[in-house]
């Protein structure tokens, strides 16, 4: 009997990908009616918001990769980057553009490094941990004015966003650190002059770097509008509704109202849609409204994620320190945010 059910484990454990899959297929056509809709809505995110905000810094990137501005970086920032992060000077590039681009960006430079024989694979999977990061554009902008209607509390969690990968940076600076920091420079191909652009080969360059965007651009539609269905199924099917019942004891304890187990899971998986339910939940004490969206903006979701497995997947580059690093970095955050609120009087937004 006990051979029988580890049998019967083992075979779920082999087809569990599967059974999601066969699942996921029954799911849309068993919700179909409100599938279409939500496919719709995230292919309008994508096309309206996604596309204007990222496209532009992808080709930008992928444009300076083939200048010297790596180099500078790495002479000027060497001395901060490598005792900080233990990373050489090149990595400031990944860890400013990130920061400024938004998702998922740091991971596609870091993976672009790697590719290139500008770091070594420790130090890409350092990269990795901390630079993929949620941009300003979209916290200050969509979440602090569009979503909370207040630019104060968009700033200060763009502030302890950057604090918190800052933090994680520091902590993974010890990822794998007794591996030597050796490169093979004959394998370095953007470090090549031939690979620089000029006027002589502008076209030949912006058409490479334009095909590469466009690319990455479908990539991260095509798991906007994944995880707007998969949402939607988990909405229908009442899924959602079960989370909710299971965990609102453990709410009740920590005092916090059971009305944010369903954004913080859709959050979970897909930030945008997390979060703008959750600066819309009435709530006398603001600041967890604040605090949870943090830890969202710091974990990035699950489709983010996928998103950065699917860019790393081309390298040799492991995807745990970015899993470990996330998670990391949205408890940083979300501790962070708490402290500003409590120490300083004009961040404290509760009623």
């Amino acid at each position: 009997m006990i051979l029988k059910r580890n049998f019967y484990v083992i075979k779920i454990k082999r087809n569990f990908l599967p059974i999601c899959f066969l699942l996921f297929t029954i799911g849309l056509l068993v919700f179909s009616k409100s599938n279409l809709p939500a496919i719709k809505s995230g292919l309008t995110l994508w096309a309206t918001s996604v596309i204007p905000s990222l496209f532009p810094f992808f080709v930008a990137t992928e444009l300076l990769m083939h200048t010297n501005i790596i180099n500078i970086f790495g002479k000027l920032l060497n001395k901060f980057m490598k005792p900080i992060f233990n990373i050489r000077g090149e990595g400031s590039f990944a860890f400013v553009m990130g920061l400024i681009s938004g998702y998922p960006i740091g991971a596609k430079i870091a993976t672009n490094f790697r590719k290139n024989n500008l770091c070594t694979k420790e130090e890409g999977e350092r990269l990795l941990s901390f630079t993929n990061n949620s941009g300003p554009l979209f916290i200050i902008g969509t979440v602090g004015i569009l979503m909370f209607k207040n630019v104060t509390i968009g700033f200060l969690l763009f502030i302890t966003h950057l604090l918190a990968c800052i933090t994680v940076g520091f902590i993974f600076r010890f990822w794998k650190k007794n591996v030597p920091n050796t490169l093979n420079p004959k394998n370095a191909n953007i470090n090549s002059s031939k690979n620089y652009v000029t006027l002589s080969n502008l076209g030949e360059i912006l058409a490479e770097s334009i095909n590469s965007s466009i690319s990455t651009l479908l990539l991260i539609g095509g798991f906007v509008v994944l995880f707007s269905s998969i949402i939607s199924i988990f909405k229908a099917s009442g899924i959602l509704n079960s989370v909710e019942l299971f965990f609102a004891p453990f709410f009740n304890l920590i005092n916090i109202d059971s009305a944010f187990i369903k954004p913080l899971f859709t959050g979970f998986l897909e930030i945008t849609n997390g979060i703008n339910v959750i600066s819309n939940i009435a709530c006398k004490k603001l600041s967890i409204n604040i605090i949870l969206s943090a830890f969202l903006l710091g974990f990035g979701g699950i489709s983010v994620l996928l998103q950065v497995f699917s860019i790393t997947s081309k390298s040799d580059l492991s995807i745990k320190p970015y899993i470990y690093g996330k998670l990391l970095q949205g408890i940083f955050a979300s501790f962070y945010t708490y402290i500003f609120l409590r120490v300083f009087p004009f961040f404290n937004f509760d009623l």
